[in-house]
């Protein structure tokens, strides 16, 4: 039986992320805040993962053969989270995102050593603790938080680069809403004169992917995300099909654009997961389901 610890992530892709581990055997210690409560078969510890002490405290003795964290946004939560969990885990996984890829410009899919955590310049004094510009530089963040756990040697580490993800009926982002009110309402929808396609993942293949990377001994980044790159005009199809409607798209130059549009490419290359022993699904084979379950026309697959 694996000891394993998840910090944070009891929603969405992270409940889902518990479950897998729990149908494994896994015995699982989650710490949250306590805002929400996991399933009565974990461990449950209340901590503050910004609080070197109050994280300290809430472990005591405890080591684990792998540590989920889902919620690791900046270099501070990082260098809490290294100094804590150095010696205490043989695995360390933390979910990162395809925003790291912010300043790649490149239309081509992008692999992993386009962004190098060892290169990228950490900096611990920026005002990481005001929430709005935490938000602001939610990409710049993660890259930095990756760099911060690569560069201790000693420490076992993995980022997943999750694309954006789409599926469920407990997505909690109103992304889809947004395009599916549009379409109902014959409303516009912005989109940047260039709209590029970008790579996206299914809620529960993330999840399964997570678990997956429980029992390997690969680290470093890894992007997770399917095959086929989707436009903003392909999900609204899927939209189209559950509400009925058709998407009116306005082109515009500067400001506001709808949430799936991107005025450059975030469309990730994936062989690196392949290459370790993991096959995605083409999101041709999800798209719909995922629409549908999310605007509540479809049960979850799992």
């Amino acid at each position: 039986m694996r000891e394993i610890c998840v910090i944070g992530g009891n929603r969405y892709f992270g409940k889902r992320l518990i479950k897998r581990l729990l149908d494994t055997g896994d015995r699982v210690t989650v710490i949250n805040r306590g805002s929400s409560t996991p399933p009565e078969t974990v461990v449950h510890l209340i901590a503050d993962r910004d609080d070197e002490d109050s994280l300290r405290a809430a472990l005591g003795s405890r080591t684990f053969d792998v540590v989920f964290d889902q919620v690791c946004y900046t270099p501070r939560q990082a260098e809490i989270a290294r100094r804590v969990f150095a010696g205490r885990t043989r695995r360390f996984v933390m979910t990162s995102t395809v925003e790291v890829y912010e300043y790649e410009h490149s239309t081509a899919l992008v692999r992993e050593e386009a962004v190098d955590p060892l290169t990228v310049q950490v900096d611990l004094h920026a005002p990481w603790d005001d929430a709005e510009f935490r938000d602001a530089h939610y990409g710049e963040g993660k890259r930095q938080a990756e760099a911060v756990l690569a560069r201790d040697p000693a420490f076992p580490f993995v980022s997943v680069r999750v694309a954006h993800v789409l599926g469920g009926d407990d997505d909690f982002t109103g992304r889809v809403d947004h395009y599916a009110r549009r379409i109902r309402a014959g409303e516009p929808i912005a989109v940047p004169a260039e709209n590029h396609p970008a790579t996206y993942v299914y809620v529960e293949e993330i999840a399964d992917f997570l678990a997956w990377t429980a029992g390997q001994e690969f680290t470093g980044p890894v992007n997770a995300n399917a095959y086929g790159t989707l436009t903003t005009d392909d999900i609204c199809a899927a939209i189209e099909h559950e509400v009925g409607g058709t998407a009116e798209f306005l082109p515009v130059e500067v400001g506001a654009t709808s949430p799936f549009s991107f005025a450059r490419s975030y469309a990730m290359d994936n062989s690196r997961a392949a290459e370790l022993g993991y096959t995605f699904l083409h999101s041709s084979e999800w798209l719909r389901d995922a629409v549908a379950e999310t605007l509540g026309f479809g049960k979850e697959v799992r």
